[in-house]
């Protein structure tokens, strides 16, 4: 199964996360700023290797929260 995010998926998104094709894990890339953004919508994609290929999705919510509040 391969992972990775949907087409859907916003360029800020994919510049501040990325996924790892093989497991699925979904990782920081840079510092997250809840005054810039408070949540992230990542649409992912599970794609297995047949002929023709079958696929799932997820949706994962990522909340930021304003820790000098």
């Amino acid at each position: 199964i391969v992972y990775l995010f949907s087409r859907h998926v916003s360029t800020e998104v994919k510049e501040m996360f990325s996924i790892d094709e093989n497991k699925g894990e979904i990782r920081l890339q840079g510092k997250l700023d809840y005054e810039e953004m408070d949540s992230y919508e990542i649409t992912v994609e599970a794609r297995d290797r047949g002929s023709p290929p079958l696929s799932g999705h997820c949706k994962v919510v990522v909340e930021v929260l304003d820790v000098n509040d």
